[in-house]
């Protein structure tokens, strides 16, 4: 169960985080809180992953809060869901550079939005709530996101990223914007032309007609083969450049012809390309046309102290590979960048590991033993290898890796326990 605080006295708004959280089956448990010293005090000792903010309660002053959180690098963890009423809509554009936006959400479209941003997060909260870890250990962060055909998805997903690179202080204001409107753009090709296979002669006519593409989507998604499809983005964020890689399950189209199109051409839409091109000259398709890929140069030196093995790439293993065997000798951990890794004990597997796990052989790493369990790569899975020297110099500068480390280790025992109950 994740636990995050609410910062809201509006009932009516608390009890529709309590409903929509209700639909996770006990994933997600709101805490309430109503004034701002109350709401301090947990962020600073419970370090919740995300929280959500409602920045025009009548009690708690939102603001004040996040540039508390902002002014204590201890408390710059935990992602930032907003919500405001439309009086508020321009201090929310003031809020400080630092603040870790996951998304803001009008008011009087919550309930449909926070269900979604819920569900994404759970779904992909390895670039949210990883980073300083990722960034500090390793000097690079690797992941993949992947949705279905909801344009909902192409925007958060768009702000998810390019919010990133801006609260890490990768790029500027107005390459996020740039770098928004691209991702955006791709992603809405990737859903359109790609998964459900909408023509731009069929949109072109759909505009005219209705001058919202949205509902011919979801149209073309009620087609099961259609609505199985997925539109994955990978991501490689380094110190110095980004990479995004954006796929989706269609059978391609003809991107290079597009380009070819005068303006006059273009009528209602198919500007997107075009203008990313205009932007990012790193702008790559593949012969099929499902696959696009840019790379965004970062025009300043991060915040974030440089990552201990910034040059030291991933180890793959294959499925069925061992990590490592029972009784071998533990001086170091693995950072889990990607992959789906089991726990073996007397042929019989105890635990299994994703990157939501962070850390894999911490237990005989931190007591000094030989290796307690076998692990075996379920699926192609990429570690980083973390020596003991390197862990304990970044607990040094970041004292919250050792809570974050005690509490994987808790909840690892508690799973392991349960396994044992259950089988015995």
């Amino acid at each position: 169960m994740r636990r995050f605080p609410v910062i809201s006295s509006d009932a009516e708004l608390n009890d529709r985080v309590l409903r929509i959280c209700s639909r996770f089956d006990g994933v997600f448990e709101p805490v309430f809180l109503t004034t701002l010293d109350d709401a301090l005090e947990y962020i600073r000792y419970e370090l919740p992953e995300f929280q959500l903010v409602h920045f025009s309660d009548a009690k708690v002053d939102g603001f004040e809060l996040i540039r508390a959180i902002t002014e204590d690098p201890w408390l710059h963890y935990g992602g930032v869901i907003g919500v405001y009423s439309r009086k508020d809509a321009r201090r929310i554009e003031d809020l400080p550079r630092e603040t870790n936006v996951v998304t803001m959400i009008r008011r009087g479209e919550f309930v449909e939005t926070f269900f979604r941003v819920l569900f994404l997060l759970y779904r992909n909260r390895q670039i949210l709530f990883q980073r300083d870890i990722q960034m500090d250990f390793i000097g690079t962060i690797h992941g993949n996101l992947e949705m279905d055909n909801d344009p909902y998805n192409a925007r958060t997903y768009a702000s998810l990223i390019s919010n990133f690179l801006f609260n890490s202080n990768y790029v500027d204001l107005e390459m996020r914007d740039r770098l928004h409107v691209a991702l955006f753009e791709l992603i809405m090709n990737a859903i359109e032309h790609g998964n459900c296979g909408i023509s731009y002669e069929e949109k072109n006519r759909y505009l005219h007609e209705r001058g919202d593409i949205i509902p011919l989507i979801r149209e073309k998604c009620r087609d099961p083969e259609i609505g199985q499809r997925r539109v994955a983005v990978s991501y490689t964020i380094g110190p110095e450049r980004s990479l995004f890689t954006i796929e989706d399950d269609g059978e391609g189209f003809d991107w290079a012809s597009r380009l070819e199109e005068t303006d006059t051409n273009l009528d209602l839409h198919g500007h997107g390309i075009r203008m990313t091109l205009h932007y990012f000259k790193s702008l790559r398709y593949n012969e099929k046309g499902n696959s696009v890929s840019l790379e965004v140069e970062h025009e300043k030196e991060a915040n974030a102290a440089p990552g201990i093995f910034s040059e030291q790439e991933p180890v793959q293993f294959d499925p069925d590979e061992i990590v490592f065997r029972e009784g071998d000798a533990s001086n170091d951990l693995f950072y889990i960048a990607s992959g789906v890794l089991d726990i073996v004990k007397d042929d019989a597997r105890i635990a299994t590991l994703t990157p939501d796990d962070i850390f894999l052989g911490e237990m005989s790493f931190l007591l000094g033993n030989r290796r307690s369990a076998t692990v075996v790569a379920r699926t192609t899975s990429r570690l980083i290898r973390v020596t003991k020297n390197a862990f304990v110099s970044g607990i040094q500068r970041q004292p919250h890796y050792g809570i974050f480390l005690a509490r994987l280790l808790a909840q690892r025992l508690s799973r392991v326990n349960r396994q044992i109950s259950t089988t015995g």
